[in-house]
């Protein structure tokens, strides 16, 4: 296993750019805290002591929750390099750095740059479409490792896909994986991308992604929130192009001690470009949330349609959760809005349930269930629906039955 050092950095690809400029970064810079603007309120303790990057491990087995999924193609990263690429087609291992995330972002970017060493590629060529989702699993299975593994996805014009990106790690392990997902999407290309975060007790995830649309360009982003003791995603995604379009719907949900991160920022460049975000989350037991969201239309971005919608159920009361809605609006011709919500299930929607006979524990049940539908049944990549409401149900009735 080797430190995160210079001479490690000396032993990597030298075909990526700027390593060495990378690691000088990373070795100035600080490790995030409460005090930076971007890391907000998060209070998880973080550090990097004795984390080095692995060998690669052996991979982990199929994950339940894509069980009834059939991928066209298949791509297994472990500990940061290529384990395997099933089928043939549009997804080939390398590394294709888009650019889209600076190395002075913040300490782990920087990391990323200095130390990233394999990665898939996925490109759709011009007027191409998938006719299955594309699988790439981020899997962490070495004990105290780091790994920086890389994914970049280029639609060409007026082609279509459908990617998954599952990040996981083996329970108990005390890994952080730092991964990088950089999205270029040409003129009326369409994505649709399920970001799948299920990493297991004691390890952490940063996950850093960024998109580029053009003109008449969609993405349809989801987002699942399930693991990690640290588990954050940090996206920004840039509408360039005149009628471009971003929906991100998401939930998540935070149990025992973890802490989940969101940080989205949505530039509108473009005239006539359009945003929906729609992030539903619960948390439990002595669990945090911190959702802070921006939305930026530029001057020249008129005709734009922006909104913003955080809802957060505090299950427990050692639980907590924040919630930070932001707009920025520097042109008149724009339609947007944006609300948030912190609190408890709804008292008058319990008393209804139970004057209808229902316990108290199952009225609750079928509240958080109604609460994360709409999410599930607007992700961008079906087939996962059933197992995902299966475990929000399982982590709210072990807290029902622990505070019982």
């Amino acid at each position: 296993m080797s430190a995160l050092t210079l001479a490690t950095v000396a032993e990597l690809d030298a075909s990526v750019p700027d390593r060495e400029a990378a690691f000088d970064v990373f070795s100035k810079l600080p490790l995030p805290g409460p005090a930076d603007e971007t890391w907000r309120y998060v209070e998880h303790e973080i550090s990097l002591e004795g984390l080095s990057l692995p060998a690669q491990g052996q991979a982990m087995d199929p994950d339940p929750i894509l069980a009834g999924l059939d991928p066209g193609q298949h791509a297994v990263i472990v500990d940061g390099r290529t384990a395997s690429i099933e089928g043939s087609g549009y997804l080939q291992q390398g590394l294709k750095l888009a650019d889209l995330i600076a190395s002075d972002v913040d300490k782990f970017a920087a990391a990323h740059r200095a130390f990233v060493s394999d990665g898939v590629q996925i490109r759709i060529p011009p007027g191409k479409h998938t006719a299955s989702p594309i699988l790439v699993e981020l899997q962490s299975v070495s004990p105290n490792a780091i790994s920086f593994p890389h994914v970049t996805i280029e639609l060409e014009e007026n082609s279509e896909a459908e990617v998954i990106v599952a990040h996981r790690a083996v329970n108990g392990i005390g890994s952080y994986s730092v991964p990088q997902v950089e999205v270029v999407l040409a003129q009326s290309a369409r994505l649709r991308l399920l970001e799948l975060q299920e990493v297991g007790e004691g390890s952490s995830v940063i996950v850093q992604l960024r998109a580029r649309l053009g003109r008449d360009a969609t993405l349809r982003l989801g987002e699942v929130g399930l693991g990690g003791d640290l588990a954050r995603l940090d996206l920004a995604v840039h509408l360039e192009g005149q009628g471009s379009a971003a929906e991100i719907v998401g939930l998540f949900f935070g149990h025992r001690q973890q802490t989940l991160d969101y940080r989205m920022v949505l530039r509108h460049e473009g005239p006539k470009s359009s945003s929906n975000v729609l992030l539903k989350g619960a948390v439990e037991d002595s669990a945090r949330s911190i959702f802070s969201g921006l939305v930026r239309i530029e001057k020249n971005a008129n005709g734009t349609s922006a909104f913003e919608t955080n809802r957060n159920l505090v299950l427990s009361p050692d639980a907590k959760a924040n919630s930070i809605p932001n707009l920025e609006i520097l042109c008149d011709d724009v339609i947007c809005g944006h609300g948030s919500s912190v609190g408890p299930l709804e008292e008058d929607h319990l008393y209804y349930l139970q004057s209808r006979g229902i316990s108290p524990a199952r009225a609750e049940r079928l509240l958080v269930r109604g609460f994360f539908k709409a999410v599930l049944d607007k992700l961008p990549v079906g087939g996962m629906e059933d197992a995902l409401a299966e475990i929000v149900e399982r982590r709210f009735v072990r807290a029902q039955e622990s505070a019982a």
